[in-house]
């Protein structure tokens, strides 16, 4: 009997796909983890409280008061393990919604963290962009220190036009 070669399994093919005779179960983890919530929330109501309460007073009566229809006994084990699986399936329930709930709540952490480094980047940049333009705009002539220079300069041609006094003959023409 000759042996096939082992073909080596490559990353850019994908797998062949292999036909069972059963095929093997398959479920979705999120509707599983959906339907914990979904009882786990049920759990944690005061109307589960009511529904249990009522339900182990109205067991007790029936197997303490009817005598003829009793079927678990004074002791109650029978009741006592039906709680005790009630509470085996709802402690890892309960463990399930928590995680799910931790994970949501991780999520929106990261989600709030990246949206306030983007809060802060986009504050440091239009700092930064109002400081530029501040130092622009004292580089910039402003309409009073534009009104003081023409005033000087008005104040010095005004100066040049009229004659000086200690020089004889000086008229406004012959200087120019």
């Amino acid at each position: 009997m000759a042996r096939e070669p082992r073909r080596s399994t490559r990353l850019d093919q994908p797998r062949e796909v292999r036909r069972t005779l059963v095929p093997t179960p398959t479920y979705d983890p999120e509707a599983f983890g959906r339907l914990s919530e979904r009882i786990a929330r049920f759990i944690g109501t005061g109307r589960f409280l009511v529904y249990m309460t009522v339900f182990v007073i109205v067991w007790v009566i029936w197997n303490v008061v009817a005598e003829e229809f009793i079927f678990d006994d004074y002791p109650f084990i029978l009741l006592t393990l039906m709680l005790s699986l009630q509470a085996s399936y709802a402690a890892p329930l309960i463990l399930l919604a928590q995680n799910r709930q931790a994970d949501r709540d991780r999520v929106q952490y990261e989600q709030d963290r990246a949206r306030a480094e983007r809060n802060i980047a986009d504050t440091d940049y239009l700092t930064r962009e109002l400081a530029s333009l501040r130092i622009a705009v004292g580089d910039v002539a402003t309409r009073d220190f534009l009104r003081s220079e023409l005033r000087q300069l008005l104040d010095d041609l005004e100066e040049r036009r009229t004659p000086e006094p200690d020089r004889p003959g000086g008229s406004a023409g012959e200087r120019a």
